[in-house]
């Protein structure tokens, strides 16, 4: 083998595995990023959850409806956006409400799921459906936008 050739055979086995080692660190920190969202996505839930729960024993002492439940919401949006900045609309307080009322023990969340899969599964009124497509989304691993077209 001559010399020229020798070189580019070196030249590409260097190169291939550089190219390994890019794949390699970019997998090792794509796996921690997606531990990281996952880690995220579930202790947000869980405080939505508790959120909701802390609304509900406030208005209501565990009833659906209270009677000056609607300004309270008003107010809690008002105040809590003031300190704490976005993610307490009225309507994001009340899924957080419904996340408590329809899963009572914190523990039956699912993280494979997001606030955004809670939130289309609380808006449906019947039970069993929202248990056929929170099994159904954490099974096929849905999307939330699949799970919107599922549910349509």
């Amino acid at each position: 083998m001559n010399y020229e050739l020798w070189v580019m055979n070196y030249e590409l086995d260097k190169n291939i595995e550089y190219q390994q080692l890019i794949e390699k660190i970019g997998n090792t920190y794509q796996s921690a990023k997606n531990k990281i969202i996952l880690a995220v996505n579930t202790e947000m839930l869980y405080a939505y959850w508790q959120i909701g729960k802390d609304i509900v024993e406030f208005e209501q002492g565990g009833k659906l409806k209270a009677e000056y439940g609607k300004q309270l919401l008003i107010d809690l949006s008002e105040d809590l956006s003031f300190q704490y900045g976005k993610g307490f609309s009225r309507s994001n307080i009340q899924y957080m409400r419904l996340l408590y009322f329809y899963y009572p023990i914190c523990q039956t969340l699912s993280g494979k799921l997001t606030w955004s899969h809670y939130i289309e599964l609380v808006s449906l009124d019947d039970n069993l459906s929202r248990e056929f497509y929170e099994k159904q989304a954490i099974t096929e691993n849905w999307t939330i936008r699949e799970l919107r077209r599922q549910t349509n």
